[in-house]
């Protein structure tokens, strides 16, 4: 490569990162990605390899692995830690220095609290790789202290498993929570049986599940919860958590609304307390007085699954360009992608707000990340620092997988369930799959298969029973498998921190918590 080619620095290797890497291959550039993992992370999977249906290896892949073919690209497992804007150089955790000519900023997005991060010490979130072993550990963990436990109310509370948000995330992983228990936990313990004594309790703060979809569709992704034996408590917002539980507000005329389940699980059956009723100030009615009911949920283990924010590096990135951000800490950018004032700087995916034809912020999905870092690309491709043409994005639709060969699919106005919305879902996932080529497409996929009857492939607990105390939680603040765009094929989404998580989109993934400048 001449000394003479343009220089870009890509911060993040999600799915926005990677395109852009792949799309700039035969430019007359110099390229180099960096992301403080070695691995590219694919987060549709996460909640299969929580569950033990797929190893680590089937969720990520190497970075260099995909670029492997790219020869003018150099891979950095490194953090971004800070922008020199006037010398045009990114600032990394040992003190290097990368000098750039254009700047793709696609760091991602990590999970929010909403302001309670104390929370974080007593939940179980599922946006790394990381989070998904220790979720692992901790499920399969939870039925081993249930099989040595005496006590009756204890042995309960280890067999509760509380998924708190209803985007597609907190969906699957409900769903296949409970198929754990009521298949593939059959016959494995002598003193439980978890078929008939595990709960699974999917809290969501709106009035429906996967809100992103048609009423009618969330309906059906509420019945298929319901099927599997998943108390879905819609209305229903988390005021605390603690070790030993959840404590739950449930408010308005009608309450919170649970789905009673094949089991005929009720709000106020096992584990949860009906508290003192109080009076709420309703903000949304002009004052009007509802009611509100504190309910206390006995569980061991709490799963957060309700939000994002933008990865601290798009913050960093602000406070160098005097770039504004949302709440969630989105950069706002121009409608081209760039920073305001920086046409050589680009910001694409989670990191990033950006209005869409509709006049609505655009998702945290891997196809928004995708399309992003190909418009961008090919602007600088051309010669140009980075695009100069406004970002137009193609819709291909949102899809959710409930269970067992079950799923919800919207695609451009048509509405799919069941199996046919489930294969799609499945072909888009395939599709999306990054490293490996065709070998480790097909093994993903027959170790899904055989998950799905019943097999799972890895239900290893690392570490002895000890190790799965909240004490020992691996904690990497901010560190992810992929900057923008590591959502997942199939329309995967993580919406900002102060929204809901969006659906899963038809070749699109949820994109990833990591991202070099976390």
């Amino acid at each position: 490569m001449p000394r003479s080619a343009r220089r870009v620095v890509i911060v993040g290797g999600g799915f926005g990162g990677l395109t852009a890497a792949r799309e700039l291959r035969r430019a007359d550039v110099q390229v180099t990605l960096v992301d403080p993992t070695s691995h590219h992370l694919f987060q549709p999977l996460l909640y299969q390899l929580a569950c033990g249906g797929l190893s680590p290896g089937e969720c990520a892949t190497p970075i260099r692995a995909a670029v492997k073919r790219a020869s003018n690209t150099t891979v950095l497992m490194a953090r971004a830690t800070d922008v020199d804007t006037e010398r045009r150089q990114v600032v990394l955790d040992r003190g290097e220095r990368l000098d750039y000519d254009s700047l793709i900023v696609a760091c991602g997005a990590q999970t929010s609290y909403f302001g309670n991060d104390r929370w974080r010490e007593v939940s179980y979130g599922l946006k790394t790789l990381t989070d998904a072993v220790a979720l692992r550990n901790r499920i399969y963990g939870c039925f081993e202290e249930a099989e040595r436990c005496t006590d009756p109310a204890e042995r309960a509370q280890w067999l509760t498993f509380v998924v708190i948000g209803g985007g597609p995330t907190g969906v699957e992983l409900a769903g296949d929570l409970a198929i754990v228990a009521r298949h593939t936990m059959r016959g494995y313990f002598k003193r439980i049986d978890p078929r008939d004594q595990v709960r699974v309790i999917l809290l969501d703060a709106g009035t429906r599940v996967t809100a992103a979809f048609s009423e009618r569709l969330s309906a059906k992704v509420a019945r298929y919860l319901g099927e599997l034996g998943v108390s879905v408590r819609e209305g229903a917002r988390v005021t605390a958590i603690d070790e030993r539980g959840v404590t739950v507000q449930v408010s308005g005329d009608d309450g919170a609304v649970e789905r009673t389940t094949q089991t005929g699980t009720t709000r106020t059956d096992a584990g949860v307390r009906p508290g003192d009723a109080t009076e709420a100030r309703a903000t949304q009615t002009g004052g009007a007085r509802a009611s509100s009911t504190q309910e206390r949920i006995e569980a061991r283990t709490a799963i957060w699954a309700a939000g994002v924010q933008a990865a601290p590096f798009a913050a960093t990135l602000a406070r160098a360009t005097g770039a504004q951000s949302d709440r969630a800490g989105r950069i706002q950018t121009q409608p081209d992608l760039t920073v305001p004032g920086h046409p050589e700087i680009s910001a694409i995916g989670d990191a990033t707000a950006l209005a869409g034809a509709d006049g609505r912020l655009l998702p945290g999905l891997a196809t928004v990340a995708i399309q992003q870092a190909r418009h961008v690309a090919k602007a600088i491709r051309s010669g140009a620092p980075g695009a100069s043409k406004p970002f137009r994005y193609f819709d291909k639709g949102a899809l959710a997988v409930v269970g067992r060969g079950k799923a919800v699919c919207e695609i451009r106005g048509h509405e799919l369930s069941g199996r046919p919305a489930f294969f799609t879902y499945l072909t888009v996932h395939m599709y999306y799959l990054s490293g490996g080529g065709p070998g480790h497409r097909l093994k993903v996929l027959i170790d899904w298969i055989s998950a799905r009857v019943g097999e799972p492939q890895d239900q290893v607990i690392d570490g002895e029973l000890s190790s799965i105390e909240h004490g020992q939680i691996p904690f990497q603040a901010g560190i992810g498998g992929g900057g923008a765009g590591g959502a997942a094929a199939g329309g995967l989404g993580t919406g900002g921190a102060a929204a809901e998580e969006r659906p899963m989109k038809a070749g699109v993934m949820k994109t990833g918590a990591g991202g070099a400048g976390r």
